[in-house]
């Protein structure tokens, strides 16, 4: 059955949004083992939240079978690249870290991969499992430069910390 997305109240802040969004996709993901369909609801219900500032919004995953590469996973917006190699580029960065990787200028960073030509600023926060291995990066991707702030950063990073233990 699918879930009714809330609308922001008049007036709700940022910082709000990612409040409401963080209980909202709790409540929606509680009892699903799917990570997919986790983070298909993360993605659907920021990139609405926030769009058009969000134009990419989406996960990439570890691979299994591949444990240092990235593979596209749930996302919201224009084709994504398909694989990310750990240590390349703003989510290789993030999965090779395990720290959110905050770019006001994604041409100002080294080996940023391009997979739009649109994309101006990237934040990427690190998905944990329960146990503490990586499971995911998700990856926000703006038109504008410096569209993401500390705001963004909290906010996504509370998110990611409860998606795969709600």
């Amino acid at each position: 059955m699918a879930e009714a997305m809330s609308t922001a109240p008049q007036g709700e802040t940022r910082a709000e949004a990612y409040v409401r969004l963080k209980k909202e996709i709790a409540s929606i993901v509680a009892g699903e083992t799917s990570e997919t369909a986790r983070f298909a609801t993360a993605a659907c219900l920021l990139a609405h939240a926030f769009a058009p500032r969000f134009f990419w919004t989406g996960f990439y995953q570890v691979d299994p079978d591949k444990p240092g590469e990235l593979v596209v996973g749930p996302y919201q917006g224009t084709l994504g690249c398909l694989r990310i190699p750990f240590g390349r580029g703003v989510c290789g960065a993030a999965a090779e870290t395990g720290e959110t990787q905050l770019v006001p200028d994604v041409h100002a960073f080294p080996g940023h991969i391009a997979c739009d030509s649109r994309s101006q600023s990237e934040i990427v926060v690190p998905v944990f499992r329960a146990d503490g291995s990586l499971a995911a990066v998700l990856d926000v991707d703006s038109a504008d430069r410096d569209a993401f702030d500390e705001t963004d950063r909290d906010g996504l990073e509370a998110i990611c910390e409860i998606l795969l233990k709600a």
